[in-house]
């Protein structure tokens, strides 16, 4: 069965696009190099939970949905979706190999008149000066034989209000017209689409849609570090600056950032940045402040077992709650659980953790919800099926980067909050 759409990649963005294609009638095929997943997906089987395993089965059972391992059939597509991690190299600059790689794959199958996107987020002239040489190695030429165009995912995992349908999508093409088809493309899908002059200009969107709540979340986070230093409560503060009605947008401090995209994306911006002897100073500083913060959060942790129960780390026992980047959510994605877990690891604790939403974590299993067991409970993640007021009376000392233990917290001596 021929597909309308192949998109290359079935994560977080493909499976949630596929699906919105697919209710919108049209026929999608996913292409993932990874069998296990695509027979999953046959077997209308979901691993994103945003698109739940019944929706999945529906779609599969229609035949609107399939997966392959086999590029081989981008050739019957109308257009081809390029939806793949854009990860940060050992170095922490821009590592574009699987992109690349899928690239060199499609021009090997490209046709005449198709519509090609890339939706990986990554730095400007990513789509003119890489994608596009790549796949003109097809005899094909960009904006006369084939069409291109960068539209960025805006996926916000767990997010029930803003999905795939409903947020405004970025089209960027390589020509006038490479923009027209692929916002006719999309257009027939959501429900509103932006047109932009160029890829670079969508593609700098998305890089300023991240650094802007990367910076301002490590200028939150600073202040959490001045503020426990001045006895002031930080959450009391961002929360009085909430009331006010205008001027301020509300960012919560925490134990580092997490996710697919704000802990790497601005770095993505740094780095090209260089080439045009530009030093984007606010997002390096925001990247020190926020990598510092496990590091802050695991000497928070020292404190309270030292004065709250006379203890040190090494021997105690401690409880992670929540390692998913954020909560509800069984995405593990550069959380800072990892980092805050290894570092009480490396200090002589003894961790287990917690989480109803991720079975398996870093080598690390989650263990039955038994806080009282543990010398400290260390809220990473809060998760809403954890009931904080409990655990306040349960746990021995609570040690909270997330004021899930609200007023609760604040009026008891068992607990220390970020």
């Amino acid at each position: 069965m021929k597909a309308d759409i192949a998109i290359i990649g079935a994560g977080y963005v493909g499976v949630p696009l596929a699906k919105v294609f697919a209710e919108a009638g049209k026929s999608v095929v996913l292409v993932d190099i990874q069998g296990d997943v695509v027979d999953a997906i046959n077997r209308g089987e979901s691993h994103i939970s945003d698109v739940p395993s019944e929706v999945m089965s529906q779609l599969v059972s229609e035949g609107r949905v399939r997966a392959t391992v086999d590029y081989d059939e981008l050739r019957d597509a109308n257009a081809i979706l390029i939806a793949l991690p854009t990860p940060l190299s050992a170095q922490r600059e821009p590592d574009l190999s699987i992109v690349k790689a899928a690239a060199s794959e499609i021009a090997l199958r490209l046709v005449k008149g198709q519509v090609v996107v890339l939706e990986s987020t990554t730095y400007p002239g990513t789509t003119r000066e890489c994608v596009q040489p790549i796949l003109e190695r097809s005899g094909l030429k960009a904006g006369k034989d084939f069409h291109l165009a960068f539209s960025p995912e805006r996926v916000d995992p767990g997010r029930a209000d803003w999905t795939t349908k409903n947020t405004p999508k970025l089209i960027g093409g390589l020509t006038p017209q490479c923009t027209d088809r692929a916002a006719a493309l999309y257009g027939e899908v959501v429900e509103t689409v932006v047109r932009l002059s160029s890829p670079e200009a969508a593609e700098m969107t998305k890089l300023l849609e991240n650094i802007f709540r990367a910076v301002n979340i490590a200028l939150v986070n600073e202040l959490a570090q001045l503020c426990e230093r001045m006895d002031i409560d930080v959450w009391e503060v961002v929360d009085a600056a909430e009331t006010k009605p205008f001027g301020f947008m509300s960012f919560k401090p925490g134990p580092g950032l997490g996710g697919h995209c704000i802990p790497i994306d601005p770095f993505y911006l740094t780095w090209k940045a260089r080439e045009y002897d530009f030093y984007t100073e606010f997002i390096e500083l925001a990247g020190k402040v926020n990598a510092n913060m496990p590091y802050f959060c695991r000497s928070l942790v020292s404190q309270a077992l030292n004065h709250g129960a006379q203890k040190s780390v090494k021997g105690s026992r401690i409880l992670v709650l929540g390692v998913s980047y954020k909560a509800d959510i069984d995405d593990v994605r550069e959380s800072p659980a990892e980092k805050v877990i290894r570092l009480l690891h490396n200090a002589g604790a003894d961790v287990d953790y917690h989480d109803p939403h991720v079975a398996e974590f870093d080598g690390l299993h989650s263990v039955d919800y038994a806080p009282e067991d543990y010398d400290c409970v260390v809220i990473v993640t809060a998760h809403t099926a954890i009931d904080y007021e409990g655990l306040v009376d349960r746990a021995k000392l609570v040690v909270d980067f997330r004021n899930a233990t609200g007023s609760t917290g604040s009026q008891s001596d068992k607990v220390w909050k970020l």
